[in-house]
Parts: structure tokens; C-alpha cells; sequence
């Protein structure tokens, strides 16, 4: 055994003695939880090995945060097998915020016993735990777990050879490699309190997490997201670095539910999702309307001023268009089962884009015509899991606002520029401004790979040009390997709302499959009379209207733009005398465009107002005797300023301003 070993600590090169830790490197440096050895994450018990590579990985950063909740999840699961020794353990991962982990209990967890939980999982941590990894055989792993049965089908099936993706969501950090691991939680004097078949890594301590993690709340969840499995009992945690960081998380959720848009859309009358009708399909009321047409209104304006053509295409098709298109082999899962017209199968739509191909294949095709633009809107849909239906935001019927570009290949850098100055345009009329990028590829290895089609070269050309233009916005760039479409790379924009949450927005998808000779065989006629393929770039700026209105019911808590609000001037008279006065200056605002209402109910004048600040609308009119000797109104906002006495000619001609601007109106203005 030689008496150093040379590695490579943070880009310094160091020698260490044989059977040196990732620890012992880090050691006095309480921030560094785990340990980037040769790429990949390590526990710091890792012994290191000479030329490794070693990085240390903080909380603060993504996959810290990952490992901590991760590790927080194993203690829930041991202290739920504490206070319910039948309970058998499915799937626990980290997620977007936090955890949860699948349990199969006897009846469902009540708020009292995920109390008692919480305070169960507080005293192991206090305990201080130690983390630790041993390897086991698949033979060794199914006689250890006999007793956890959910544990052994995700064995069975890694040892059946099937891709870790087909186990189920999570069920990578549990089985996803090679080699078995068991993670046993230590008690200080070396005994064994409890273990879990997982991948790990794990924090080094139960005692990082603190009191910095709280129990949310319980859901029914089925078995590897299948309803043929039996449903279990899914618990939800956090976990954040610091008691400061997890008191902001609380308060940005209790922010955001005040903000939740099917709470807003019901209190406000804008949308419903009735029983009658089925899940995730929505149905927008009057003052909803106002909104989704105003989106439609000015989003065809803007397809059309950017060189769009408006096209029209069905609801339902026969089956083997999709074939074509290479949906059902490859997004077969997503669509409506097929039904029965004449004898031949047809499905509803759940794209666009196979109509807009044949659209295009109508004619021959000369160069000089391309760029080629169609736009629709779309009604398309999918046929989403009833768990994963979530108000307007994740539903199975919706209208995209969907284009496609026909270009060359020379052309396609310059219609991606032109797709991402339209997108960002777009976003930032409707109050987004603060946003990333997000670039997402397919995966090159493993059974992942099997769902995309098309040549290595295509690929590679392909996500050079999105990478390049992505690149010279100046905006960050997050890779997403493996989340393309089947059938090309695409690049997303992911908007920040008021509160901070990231939303995916519009997407542009670059194909060179649909047009190629094995799908819709499209040509043009080049300048030197041969016939080439185009490039079809997708684009959805809002992608789902509906999905766009609950992102922007959230955004603005229901306090709409003056050019968005379904009703924009509401008149309140100080009492019913000023009713025809008040009514008088409405109508003359009506018959310039502003959308207005007249509160003649028999409330006093106090309530009105008060219904009128619950009603977010952004102009409330008050007439009363001096306004009207005056010939003038007053103005009172959204926060309770108000502005007095002023002119009717000026009145009008403010509001006005305010929706050609698109301003977003909540004070009233400042006086010298």
C-alpha cells in the first residue's frame, strides 16, 4: 500500500494517507454535508481513492438540499414504524421543496397523528444518528426485507432487469443502481435504531436537520403511481438548512394560499370546474371570459403583426395520423383511448401539430415562401392522472395558442431569435419580468435514450442552435438532460411570479423528424430546384390559456391590470341620488371601450365600498353632491387612497391611459 495517495480537493491538488475520508478532507468545515467524488455524490464516510476528484457540496446548494430532505424522509419513515410497528414502507424521495414518503397503514394518518410524528421524528434527530451505508447482495436485500413487501417488488423488478424510470416516481434513489445499499441509522453507542433499502448518499448526522423541518400533510397515493395498485398513504414534509429559511418557506406558503387561483376564481366569479362536466375540465363564467378573451384578442394581434398565419384545424382525428407523427408510439400514454367513426378508429387531439403538417403538404413548397407560419388556437386534450389534476394549472382540456415555423436550415437560428423576442415580449406585457431559461436535451445513455428518434448528428445540430441563441439573450441557462420532446430538443422559459415561485411558460421545440421522408415527407423547392426537408420549430407562447390565467390569477392575487380586470370601473354612488349621475359618466366610459358596472344594490354606502375592495376591481368611482356640482368624480384604489374632485373629461381620459399602458394601477397618484 503506498504511504500517499494524490487527489484533488476543490481543484487543489493534496497527498493523504490511504483510507483518508471525504470528513477527514472537510473536517472543521461544518457547512459541507457530502462530498462530489469523480461527479458523483458521496456520503463523507467515503473512503477516497488516489486521483479522485472531490468537491464538497453545502445545503445551500441543490443536491445538498436533496440529501437533507432525503435524509429527514428516512427519519420520518423510522419514526412512523415507531408509532405504527405494522406500517410497510413504499417510496421516499426528495422533491421540489421537500418530501414525502408511501406508507401502507391501516387507516389514513389524521392531523393528530402527523403531530405526534413530528414530535417523534424531532427526538431521533435529537438523538444524533449516524447514516450508515453498507452494501448488500439482491439475495441478501430480499431476505432482510422479507417483512416490507413493496421493497421487494422494486428489487424483484431491478433484478427482473427493467429501467429504473418503469419502478415508479422516486423509486431511483431506492434501487436505481447497480449495487444494493442498506442505510442503517446508528444510535451513539452503535446499536442499530433502524434501516431502509436506499442509494443514498445521507447526511452524516440526524443531528444537521435541527428543528428546521416540519410535517405538512397526508394524501392517498397509489403504488408506483398505477391505480391498479393498491393506494397507500403518502405523508408530505420540508426540510431547509436553517429555522430562519424554513419560517420564509411557511410564509411563502401561506402567501400563496391566499393567492391559490381556484380559491381567487371562485371568490371573484371567473371560472368553475363542475362535477358534471369531469375533472380538469374547466368552465370559464362571464367575468372569466373577459379575461381569456382579452389573452386571445391580443395574442392573435401579436401572431399576426409577427408574420403569422391564422389557421383552423378539428377536435378528433383518425388514429393513424398520430402514427405518423409518432405521438402514439411515443406519447400513446397521454391521449384519449379511441373511439369508433365508421368502422375506423379516431382520436381526439391532444396536439396540433400533425394538422398544421398536413396543412403545409397541401402544395408544393418553394423556398421563397419560407419562413412559413401557421398559428391556431387549439383545443387539445390529455388525458392527465386524476392525481396530478390541479385547478386550471394542470388540466385535461385547454386551448394552446400553437404555431409552427417551416424553415431552412439556415433560417432556423434567425426564427428562434425572432420566437424568444416575441416570447419575452409577450410575458413582460403581462407583468413577468423576471425569468430564466431552461434547455432541454435528450438523455444519451441508458434505456432513457430508447424514446427519442432521429440521428446522433441531428440531435448534436439541433441543440447547438437552441444552446447558441439561448446563449446570447444574456438570461441563465439551465440544462434539463432528458427532458425533450421525442422528437427534438426544446428550450423553455421559466418565469419567477410575485412571490418568487418559478413557472414554465412558453416553450420553442426545434424538429427535424416530423418533417423527415419516415414521417410527413416535407419538401420545399430550393433555389437550385431540388427538394429539401424543412425544419418545423413549435412554439406555444402562453402554451395553456388556462393554465397561463391561474399562473396570472396567482401572479397578481386576483388584483388585475386595468387592461386585464374584467370589470374596471366600478361606480359606487354615496347614496341612491347619484345614481343617474354616476351612471351618466359610466355610460360615457363605456362608449369609449372601459368595462363598467353600476353598484345600485340597497347597501350603505360603507359595505359597498367594502365589497367593492373584495371585488380587486382597480377604478372605484364615488359620486356624491360635490362631485356632481363639479361635473367631477373620485377616484379610491385598491390599497384605500383616493383621489377627489376630479373632471369627467380627465377621468375617462386616465383610465383610458391606464389600459392602452397596460399599468398595473393599486395607489392613487402622488400630489405635490
Amino acid at each position: 500500500m503506498p504511504a500517499q495517495i494524490t487527489i484533488t480537493v476543490a481543484g487543489d491538488e493534496r497527498s493523504v494517507a490511504p483510507g483518508t475520508t471525504a470528513a477527514e478532507v472537510f473536517e472543521g468545515d461544518r457547512s459541507v454535508i457530502v462530498a462530489r467524488v469523480g461527479g458523483e455524490l458521496r456520503d463523507l464516510a467515503h473512503v477516497l481513492a488516489d486521483g479522485d476528484v472531490v468537491e464538497p457540496v453545502t445545503a445551500e446548494e441543490q443536491d445538498g438540499l436533496d440529501v437533507l430532505r432525503h435524509s429527514c424522509a428516512h427519519v420520518l419513515a423510522q419514526a412512523v414504524q415507531q408509532v405504527h410497528p405494522t406500517a410497510k414502507l413504499g417510496i421516499g424521495p426528495p422533491i421540489r421543496d421537500g418530501f414525502y414518503y408511501d406508507f401502507d397503514v391501516e387507516e389514513p394518518f389524521t392531523p393528530e397523528d402527523l403531530k405526534a410524528l413530528e414530535k417523534a421524528m424531532q427526538k431521533i434527530i435529537n438523538e444524533g444518528q449516524a447514516f450508515h451505508r453498507r452494501e448488500v447482495s439482491d439475495e441478501e436485500a430480499l431476505a432482510e426485507l422479507s417483512h416490507e413487501p413493496y421493497k421487494c417488488e422494486l428489487i424483484g423488478l431491478k433484478g427482473k432487469g427493467d429501467a429504473p424510470e418503469s419502478y415508479g416516481e422516486g423509486a431511483e434513489v431506492e434501487v436505481g443502481g447497480a449495487q444494493l445499499t442498506i442505510y442503517d441509522n446508528l444510535r451513539r453507542d452503535g446499536s442499530v435504531a433502524w434501516g431502509d433499502l436506499c442509494r443514498g448518499p445521507h447526511i452524516p448526522s440526524t443531528k444537521l436537520l435541527g428543528n428546521a423541518f416540519k410535517v405538512m400533510r397526508s394524501a392517498a397515493a397509489y403504488w408506483r403511481g398505477s391505480e391498479k395498485n393498491p393506494q397507500l398513504q403518502r405523508i408530505y414534509g420540508t426540510a431547509w438548512p436553517t429555522k430562519a429559511e424554513l419560517k420564509d418557506y411557511l410564509d411563502r406558503l401561506a402567501e400563496a394560499e391566499k393567492r391559490d387561483h381556484r380559491k381567487l376564481g371562485r371568490e371573484l366569479d371567473l371560472y368553475s370546474f363542475p362535477d358534471e362536466i369531469g375533472s380538469g375540465l374547466p368552465v370559464f363564467h362571464p367575468k372569466g371570459g373577459v379575461i381569456k378573451r382579452e389573452m386571445e384578442d391580443y395574442v392573435r394581434r401579436r401572431h399576426i403583426e409577427e408574420g403569422f398565419e391564422y389557421v383552423g384545424t378539428p377536435h378528433i382525428a383518425k388514429e393513424g395520423l398520430f402514427h405518423t407523427s409518432g405521438h402514439l408510439p411515443y406519447y400513446g400514454e397521454g391521449m384519449y383511448p379511441p373511439f369508433d367513426v365508421d368502422g375506423m378508429d379516431y382520436r381526439l387531439k391532444a396536439m396540433n401539430c400533425p394538422m398544421h403538417n398536413l396543412i403545409y403538404r397541401s402544395k408544393q413548397r418553394s423556398y421563397r415562401e419560407l419562413p412559413l407560419r401557421l398559428f391556431e388556437f387549439g383545443h387539445v386534450y390529455r388525458h392527465e392522472k386524476s392525481g396530478v389534476i390541479h385547478g386550471l394549472t394542470r388540466v385535461r382540456g385547454f386551448a394552446q395558442d400553437d404555431s409552427h415555423s417551416y424553415v431552412t436550415k439556415e433560417q432556423a437560428p434567425d426564427e428562434i431569435r425572432h420566437l424568444l423576442d416575441f416570447i419575452l415580449g409577450l410575458l413582460r406585457d403581462f407583468g413577468l419580468n423576471d425569468f430564466y431559461l431552461e434547455l432541454s436535451t435528450r438523455d444519451d445513455e441508458g434505456e432513457g435514450s430508447t424514446k427519442f428518434i432521429g440521428s446522433d448528428e441531428d440531435w448534436a445540430e439541433a441543440t447547438a442552435v437552441l444552446e447558441q441563441v439561448c446563449s446570447e439573450t444574456g438570461l441563465e441557462l439551465v440544462p434539463d438532460p432528458g427532458g425533450a420532446a421525442y422528437y427534438g430538443p426544446k428550450v423553455s422559459v421559466q418565469a419567477r411570479d410575485a412571490i418568487g415561485r418559478t413557472w414554465q411558460m412558453s416553450t420553442i421545440q426545434y424538429d427535424f423528424n416530423q418533417p423527415s421522408p419516415d414521417r410527413f415527407a416535407l419538401e420545399y423547392q430550393a433555389a437550385d430546384g431540388s427538394r429539401q426537408q424543412p425544419v418545423m420549430i413549435h412554439s406555444a407562447k402562453f402554451g395553456s390559456i388556462e393554465r397561463f390565467i391561474g399562473v396570472l390569477v396567482e401572479h397578481y392575487a386576483g388584483a388585475f391590470p386595468v387592461w386585464l380586470s374584467p370589470v374596471q370601473v366600478l361606480g359606487v354612488p354615496v347614496a341612491e341620488e347619484y345614481n343617474d349621475y354616476l351612471w351618466d359618466v359610466l355610460s360615457r366610459m363605456r362608449a369609449e371601450g372601459i368595462r363598467v358596472e353600476l353598484d345600485e344594490s340597497d347597501d350603505r354606502f360603507p359595505k359597498k365600498i367594502r365589497n367593492a375592495s373584495k371585488s380587486k376591481v382597480p377604478f372605484t368611482l364615488i359620486a356624491g353632491e360635490e362631485d356632481r356640482g363639479n361635473h367631477a368624480v373620485s377616484f379610491r384604489y385598491r390599497d384605500g387612497s383616493q383621489e377627489n374632485g376630479v373632471p369627467v373629461e380627465a377621468a375617462i381620459a386616465k383610465v383610458l391611459a391606464a389600459i392602452e399602458g397596460k399599468d398595473q394601477v393599486t395607489t392613487a397618484p402622488a400630489t405635490d
